[in-house]
């Protein structure tokens, strides 16, 4: 059995509830188990693979650490050090996250690169000391924002930064659809022909958009919003308007 564990400080509960979930089917398959433990403050999430599979579960962690890293641990950089001036909310939630994505595949490379599983891996420690590097490269893009601080006052100047963001971040999805609905929104993938399951909030659909970083948008509304407004403005051509939304067939995910 080839056998390792991931160790959090506890006050990153959440993260480690996170991947406990998410490597519960792949040691299944592995023919291998997964549990947690706590102690001294310390939570550690265990797992063991038949020894065949070593290679494969590697993979696996690879994936979840580096997604962590690139996704909560660059959020709270962000929220840490920004300094942005008063925006609304859509707009400030929206320039987070496009800052979030900008240059991720560069992200992910540095933190595969650091990667090295042999026994265990304290997520904290891995983050403080072998990603130095990473942590610099988020320290110029945070150090350039707060510089041009002023010049984002203006509303226009802060939207033409946004949309220069939005424009150099990698497509993730070919295609999908916003509605807004009476009470928030709801995001159509095309290519998976499901709603999400939710609504999302006028504050949170631009930058939800952003993260799934369509080619295309059909965006489905009977009176316009802030939101709206926005996303007309960031992603310009990607945009289609319809002012009916009849003919979207709801799918609910069980």
């Amino acid at each position: 059995m080839w056998e390792f564990s991931l160790n959090f400080k506890s006050e990153n509960f959440e993260i480690a509830k996170h991947v406990h979930n998410c490597l519960i089917l792949p040691t299944k398959s592995m023919g291998g188990f997964v549990t947690s433990s706590e102690n001294n403050g310390i939570i550690s999430v265990l797992m063991a693979v038949e020894g065949d599979f070593e290679e494969r579960m590697k993979g696996v962690l690879s994936g979840i650490v580096t997604e962590i890293i690139c996704t909560k641990y660059k959020s709270d950089f962000l929220n840490r050090y920004l300094a942005l001036p008063l925006q609304d909310q859509v707009g400030l939630h929206a320039f987070k996250k496009a800052l979030l994505n900008f240059d991720r595949e560069t992200d992910k490379y540095i933190v595969k690169r650091a990667l090295c599983f042999t026994d265990s891996l304290y997520i904290d420690s891995f983050y403080a000391f072998r990603l130095k590097p990473l942590q610099e490269k988020w320290e110029e893009l945070v150090v350039l924002s707060n510089e041009n601080r002023d010049y984002l006052v203006s509303k226009e100047s802060f939207i033409d930064l946004l949309k220069f963001l939005v424009d150099n971040l990698d497509i993730c999805e070919n295609e999908i659809s916003v509605v807004k609905e009476d009470d928030g929104y709801r995001i159509l993938s095309c290519e998976n022909s499901f709603y999400l399951n939710r609504l999302i909030s006028e504050e949170r659909v631009v930058s939800s958009v952003i993260d799934l970083s369509p080619q295309k948008i059909n965006l489905y509304f009977k009176e316009t919003s802030s939101a709206i407004n926005l996303m007309q403005r960031i992603f310009e051509e990607r945009i289609i308007i319809n002012q009916e939304h009849s003919n979207i067939k709801k799918f609910k995910i069980n």
